[in-house]
């Protein structure tokens, strides 16, 4: 086995390793959550997916970043087969495995040629609607520098790789043109062809051009693919499991806590006795709400893994429009960024270590979360199907029904409620009296 085919093995291996490592990592954290059963309707689950995730129909909303977008996501699946190609020809030592398709093959490339063209074209754009435009929809509080800095490596990487790519290929089709040992002849290539004079006739350079871009492209590719875990582009993953688990339920319609339900059921069975012996085993009692990230049920914490940081949510959230502090994307973000500093803790610590802090004043602020207006316009808005009204919903519960820290004017909403059934001060005797007053 030639020198190169080892070392290449030995980082397929590696990156392979350390790419399983840490998605284990992230697989634990999202497990930290609570159980939730999202196993039901399956079929309507996956045309969910297929139409949001694969389909990409809520990006499309936004017409312009959306068709960009779907250029890019395009040209990320369909150039995987040049990269398995690559990867074949790294360990078996081969050059271009599959040019024995002939035709077919030309057409395979000459199309990843026009793909890549188009997600460089896309990138660049991309690029510059962030750092030359600077959109509205990516400032924020949230959006420090690491955030920005987070999507522009990816888009400059994508650039980078595209390039190589081209330039790798045109220096191929330059060793072939002179019958160069080892290069096979399959053709011109559209793109490519272009610069393929301006390589000049060199054999060992065009040799080295060659080469070089080779190793540079799948090293790319496999630091990419480990990068993915600390980016908010793990969503290229996670979005298609995400979206398979949404809620199906209206948007509108809150879930029940089952520790509440319980005791409202208990109090409408007149056969029920108060002081029986409870039918399942007594355990630590449950928080009303969330106050930390092991709160809420695992489809959250994937949400905020699955997290685009698009401003979507954001850019259409009335609360942020008018001005208070409220930002979804934020919320998302801090759950996330909470997450991640619990399972560091847990790995460097153990299960039981609590570090004193928590998602709610730690990361999410009281102001924050009162500031939502339950409108569900952030979940609507959001490509990947998350949910954060859900979140800002259960921090609620936690500080209203355990600290009691509702707003003055809510207070009096809940004991109008609790007294007379209905938000407003008439008792239930009254609702009818408007009739008369004609």
């Amino acid at each position: 086995m030639a020198i190169s085919s080892i070392i290449f093995i030995l980082l397929f291996a590696s990156a392979v390793f350390l790419f399983t490592k840490n998605i284990k990592k992230v697989i634990r954290n999202i497990r930290l959550g609570k159980p939730l059963d999202r196993s039901d309707r399956k079929d309507e689950r996956l045309k969910l997916m297929i139409k949001v995730a694969l389909g990409q129909s809520k990006m499309v909303v936004r017409p312009f970043a959306g068709f960009l977008h779907i250029l890019v996501y395009l040209g990320f699946i369909i150039i995987n087969i040049e990269v398995l190609e690559i990867i074949l020809d790294g360990i078996l030592g081969t050059h271009r495995l599959f040019s024995f398709l002939d035709s077919f093959y030309f057409f395979l490339i000459a199309s990843f040629e026009v793909l890549a063209v188009l997600v460089l074209v896309s990138c660049l754009i991309f690029f510059a609607r962030r750092n030359i435009a600077r959109l509205k929809r990516f400032s924020g509080v949230e959006m420090t520098s690491w955030p920005k800095s987070d999507a522009n490596y990816i888009l400059i990487t994508e650039v980078l790789l595209m390039s190589a790519f081209i330039l790798m290929n045109a220096a191929d089709t330059a060793l072939q043109n002179i019958g160069s040992e080892h290069y096979t002849m399959v053709g011109t290539f559209p793109i490519s062809g272009f610069f393929v004079e301006a390589l000049g006739t060199n054999e060992s350079s065009l040799i080295l051009i060659e080469r070089s871009m080779w190793w540079f492209h799948i090293i790319g590719i496999f630091s990419f693919l480990n990068y993915l875990p600390y980016s908010k582009h793990l969503h290229v993953i996670l979005a298609f499991p995400n979206v398979y688990y949404s809620k199906l339920e209206p948007k509108g319609q809150f879930d029940n806590m089952q520790s509440v339900k319980k005791e409202v059921e208990l109090m409408f069975n007149p056969e029920a006795d108060p002081y029986a012996a409870p039918a399942e085993p007594q355990t630590e009692p449950s928080r009303f709400g969330a106050k930390d990230v092991t709160d809420f049920t695992w489809k959250q914490l994937m949400d905020s893994y699955t997290c685009t940081e698009c401003g979507r949510c954001t850019s259409v959230c009335p609360a942020n429009i008018t001005g208070k502090l409220l930002s979804p994307r934020k919320i998302m973000m801090d759950t996330r960024d909470r997450l991640v500093e619990v399972g560091n803790n847990i790995d460097k610590n153990g299960n039981e270590f609590n570090d004193g802090k928590s998602l709610l004043r730690d990361y999410i602020t009281e102001e924050e979360i009162l500031a939502c207006t339950s409108c569900n316009a952030c979940t609507e808005a959001c490509p990947v199907n998350n949910d954060p009204l859900s979140v800002i919903v259960d921090l609620r519960r936690y500080l209203i029904m355990e600290e009691s820290k509702a707003p003055s004017e809510w207070t009096g909403i809940f004991t109008n409620m609790e007294n007379n059934g209905a938000p407003w001060q008439f008792a239930q005797a009254d609702r009818l009296k408007w009739k008369d007053e004609e």
